[in-house]
């Protein structure tokens, strides 16, 4: 099958129009529950989620923290469903995840956090999921039926759902209106796809590689080491540039593929000593970077717009990610709609 026939292809290049409709049809709804968590008062924000979604609740971490004050932590489902032992959550917000809403796991702590009277919202493709029934409210992503088992367009939709939380609740309008901005930004982006099928084929054999990436894009490093293992079968393994040298530095050796988000910010001086340590160390740098210092310190650059603010940029980050994942995998032959093992829905306890 021509990749260009694929669901997964379409469904990455749906991602601007997805994006568009969830925020023509969201916003009113978000205004409302933003209202809400003012009224209460909410002090922290607890995020459960799984897989692709975990990665948006890493950005959630850096969104709510730097532009609401909020702190954010990660649910461990486990203590609910397993141990029976739920930690107390007090005057939380606690935000549910999933493109399917079906992982029991997942909606067990929403279940036990509405008992407990928390404020519950679930960020889900499916309204009518047990999830979205668990919760007070409810943000769809309206990114019709993903069938490619690898999640693309409901990953960016929950960027963008948290992100319109966000702003809301910020009550910015400068952050709002950059978001507006974003469909185009990754229609734009999506133009780097020629960049893509030249360098993929490079990468044919390879076994392993670190991802890097840190700050808002974070969740990036995460998300696109997720796509090269599910679709590339690679031992694709994501650090934080910080966490990079407290030790695994030490597997690096000449050639050793590595993928750096490097996006301009507070962070960029950090990266550009972190590249100059690995190519030190003979490693092959790729770097996804809208920083033209950083483009010009590497062995293969993919030039990013410039003009996307530093906490958006996850929106067209991720793109060469998931691009690179999908040609990747079809240079290897691999069924890109259907990688081998996993299905689309996962249920965990």
């Amino acid at each position: 099958m021509e990749i260009q026939q694929t669901h997964l292809y379409k469904e990455i290049f749906e991602q601007p129009e997805v994006i568009q409709r969830l925020l023509d049809h969201e916003t009113a709804n978000v205004n409302e529950l933003a209202q809400i968590i003012r009224e209460r008062n909410i002090s922290y924000i607890n995020i459960a989620a799984r897989g692709t979604s975990d990665n948006a609740g890493r950005y959630a971490q850096y969104v709510f923290g730097a532009h609401n004050r909020l702190p954010v932590a990660l649910a461990t489902p486990s203590l609910y469903t397993l141990y029976k032992r739920p930690p107390l959550l007090g005057n939380s917000l606690v935000l549910g995840i999933s493109q399917s809403g079906k992982s029991p796991d997942i909606v067990a702590v929403l279940a036990e956090a509405r008992q407990q009277g928390a404020l519950t919202v679930a960020i889900t493709n499916s309204p009518d999921s047990e999830l979205a029934h668990q919760a007070e409210y409810v943000i769809p992503l309206h990114a019709g039926e993903e069938q490619a088992v690898a999640a693309t367009k409901t990953y960016t939709a929950a960027l963008a759902a948290i992100a319109l939380l966000s702003s809301t609740l910020a009550a910015d309008k400068q952050m709002l209106n950059d978001l507006r901005i974003i469909p185009k930004a990754i229609e734009k982006t999506l133009g780097v796809l020629p960049n893509i099928v030249e360098h993929a084929p490079r990468y044919r054999y390879m076994e392993k590689c670190v991802v890097i990436g840190r700050g808002f894009n974070y969740a990036t490093a995460f998300e696109t080491a997720l796509k090269l293992k599910e679709l590339t079968y690679v031992l694709a393994e994501p650090y934080s540039s910080a966490d990079f040298l407290h030790g695994p530095l030490a597997m690096l050796e000449q050639g050793f593929p590595v993928f750096v988000f490097a996006n301009q910010g507070p962070l960029l001086p950090e990266i550009q000593i972190l590249i100059q340590t690995l190519s030190k160390l003979g490693a092959e740098v790729v770097s996804i970077s809208d920083d033209k210092s950083i483009l010009e310190m590497v062995n293969i650059p993919i030039s990013l717009d410039a003009s996307i603010p530093e906490w958006l940029s996850p929106f067209t980050a991720i793109i060469p990610g998931q691009l690179l994942a999908m040609y990747l995998a079809h240079e290897r032959n691999y069924n890109v709609d259907q990688p081998r093992i996993i299905q689309k829905v996962t249920k965990t306890k």
